[in-house]
């Protein structure tokens, strides 16, 4: 009974030696390589999302969110939305580019 015990006391912890808290910013060398990447496999639906997400530095729960009608006036896309952060319950205004 004492073995099993002594092997519980030695365990490592899972986040021993790594960087925990908030991760650093992309860098504007990353956010550049992450559209080329999108555009030459032609994914159009997450370059789009990609776009939104750095432009309008909405957190991810708030940008899931995000329905077609938020950004969008009958068949063209808005210039601009705005957005009620969930964890602020604040308003966002963004300007959408192409």
């Amino acid at each position: 009974m004492e073995s099993a015990n002594a092997t519980v006391g030695r365990r490592v912890p899972w986040n021993k030696g790594k960087l925990t808290g908030q991760k650093p910013p992309l860098k504007l060398g990353e956010i550049w390589a992450i559209r080329t990447r999108l555009k030459m496999a032609s994914n159009v639906r997450e370059l789009a999302t990609f776009d939104l997400a750095i432009n309008s530095k909405l957190r991810a729960c708030d940008l899931t969110r995000l329905q077609v009608q938020d950004i969008r006036h009958g068949s063209h896309v808005a210039a601009r939305a705005t957005v009620m952060q969930q964890k602020t319950q604040r308003p966002v205004q963004f300007e959408i580019t192409e």
